[in-house]
């Protein structure tokens, strides 16, 4: 699978490994998740970590946005929209330990045109493993030619991010063993923590971006949401996010989570907010298993 066609610098970090079209709109690809991942490893020694599916959903839609859409290589894409959740027991670990050979089956649920090129698409998905549900998932984007982007970004575009100024949290507070892998800083009020990035990590940053990605937002709340559960070794099994504006790097970005709900399956729910000067740019909610005995 070439790297270019998932936006990806890193051979390691490609998980998409084949497609083909099954019928009219609908698609059928393959991705390999390993317990090994560099950064999106397992998940208290039990599971392979959800966010390899966040992952997959969103290669698997620029790899058929290229392929199936036609969009060209030279146009930018923005998330606006994605989502998933996952079956536990579908994401639990082989053992002995091997990855994860999953198939990933897509149809094309909207797609809008302007002056004839592709403006906007979204895509379902569901992900199988051995035959069997790991869960579900959708994502909406859109794609903009060189020239618009340069209007939409002005000055911003090409920007690029500065190391942290900020201290981060805890490592161990938020499932992790370093402070690098870190994406949130210290408090800077009571239950108001910082976006921490840093344009050195070889994942989060695996190429030159000008804002911050939504996979970035996206492990934000996760780191968030166990911060405020207090359950580091949570299993992450649904998120809905919404990115409504470009979060700029320059500009802190402001992370709060509301109260979490439990519902009837012992899932813990929350909804977390990101905020640049003052305004809501984007929104996580998330539901984490807690107290799964292994």
């Amino acid at each position: 699978m070439p790297r270019s066609l998932v936006h990806r610098a890193a051979v390691s970090e490609v998980l998409v490994t084949g497609w083909r079209s099954t019928e009219g709109t609908s698609y059928r690809l393959g991705a390999q998740w390993s317990r090994g991942h560099g950064y999106y490893g397992a998940v208290a020694d039990t599971w392979h970590d959800p966010m390899l599916f966040a992952e997959s959903i969103r290669q698997s839609c620029l790899l058929l946005a290229h392929e199936a859409l036609h969009v060209p290589m030279t146009h930018q894409f923005l998330t606006t929209r994605t989502s998933f959740q996952v079956d536990e027991a579908g994401v639990r670990l082989s053992r002995p330990g091997r990855p994860a050979h999953v198939v990933l089956d897509m149809s094309l649920a909207e797609v809008k045109l302007r002056a004839g090129n592709v403006s906007s698409y979204g895509y379902d998905v569901v992900a199988l493993r051995d035959g069997e549900r790991v869960g579900v998932g959708h994502l909406k984007g859109q794609c903009v030619s060189p020239a618009v982007y340069e209007r939409l970004r002005g000055d911003r575009v090409g920007a690029r991010a500065s190391r942290p100024a900020v201290q981060s949290v805890d490592p161990r507070l938020v499932g992790r063993d370093c402070e690098f892998d870190v994406v949130l800083g210290t408090s800077v009020a009571d239950g108001v923590l910082p976006l921490r990035i840093d344009p050195e990590h070889p994942v989060l940053f695996d190429h030159p971006v000008d804002h911050v990605s939504g996979m970035v937002l996206m492990e934000a709340a996760r780191q968030m949401a166990l911060l405020a559960l207090r359950a580091p070794q949570a299993l992450l099994v649904a998120c809905e996010a919404n990115f409504r504006r470009y979060v700029e790097f320059h500009v802190p970005c402001l992370v709060t989570a509301d109260a979490p709900e439990r519902d009837s399956a012992g899932r813990s729910w929350l909804t977390i907010h990101f905020h640049q000067s003052g305004t809501e740019v984007g929104s996580c909610r998330v539901a984490l298993v807690t107290g799964t005995e292994n």
